[in-house]
């Protein structure tokens, strides 16, 4: 096989920042010399790292990727971990725009036990979800947001994940090509303001929430505000939580009692 110095310089040639650790996880995922010529040569091209890979880390967890869908980021973490904070195990837990299904398996994880449910319009993100969801006992729904999931689960949701897409429309064409190339625009934009997706799934969380339940949503800095605003506009107390490491701000709306 190539050795591993040169991949290092092939990637780093391409702009990929952690060149010697991409080119450490294709050596050891490739199984013979072509393949990894393969690997190297879609990466220069900018296929994202975990599409070749065929998982991501998340969490502590090797999560199942699939081309097409959109990978989940360092910062989403952040999310999960103000969920578990606040949930508690057996908690009926909702994770809509589910993409992978990697937020609601990871909390899934903190939580040791969940009843958990994930809902997502793009059938190549349902496929990959279930891959991820069913083995810790959860179940995928394709569809639209609230209209995919089980009526029976209407009044009694514990908390609602929503990594739901929050990208103003006008800003899709300023994202990295990694993103704007091989990820799915549904997974992408949020619409003129970046919070199309957010004020749909805010508006009817009072109908699946229990009381006293949380939505959880994750936001940009820029927008926090706003997007804390239309919860409270739908009947959600909130508060803006972020980690300035990662980069990431979540606000978290509860349902009064």
């Amino acid at each position: 096989m190539p050795e591993g110095s040169s991949i290092v310089s092939t990637l780093r040639s391409a702009g990929c920042v952690f060149a010697e650790d991409e080119a450490r996880l294709l050596l050891d995922a490739a199984h013979t010399p072509d393949e990894l010529d393969r690997m190297v040569e879609q990466r220069v091209n900018g296929l994202p790292l975990e599409h070749i890979l065929g998982w991501v880390d998340f969490c502590g967890s090797r999560m199942v990727i699939r081309r097409g869908v959109f990978v989940p980021r360092r910062r989403t973490e952040f999310l999960v971990r103000q969920a578990a904070m606040i949930a508690k195990p057996g908690a009926v837990v909702v994770d809509l725009c589910c993409g992978s299904g990697v937020i609601g398996a990871a909390l899934s994880d903190f939580l040791a036990s969940c009843e958990l449910y994930a809902t997502d319009i793009d059938p190549a993100a349902v496929d990959c979800a279930r891959r991820n969801v069913e083995p810790r006992g959860g179940r995928v729904f394709a569809g639209d947001l609230y209209h995919a999931l089980p009526r029976q689960l209407q009044g009694r949701v514990d908390i609602v994940l929503a990594n739901a897409p929050y990208v103003p429309t006008r800003a899709i064409g300023m994202m990295p090509p990694e993103a704007r190339l091989h990820e799915p625009l549904v997974a992408l934009d949020g619409g003129t303001d970046g919070l199309d997706v957010q004020r749909r799934v805010a508006e009817h969380a009072a109908d699946w929430l229990a009381p006293g339940g949380s939505l959880v949503v994750e936001t940009s800095a820029a927008q926090a505000s706003e997007t804390s605003l239309l919860l409270q506009h739908f009947g959600l107390a909130t508060r803006i939580v972020r980690d300035e490491d990662l980069d990431a701000t979540v606000v978290l709306g509860q349902l009064r009692r």
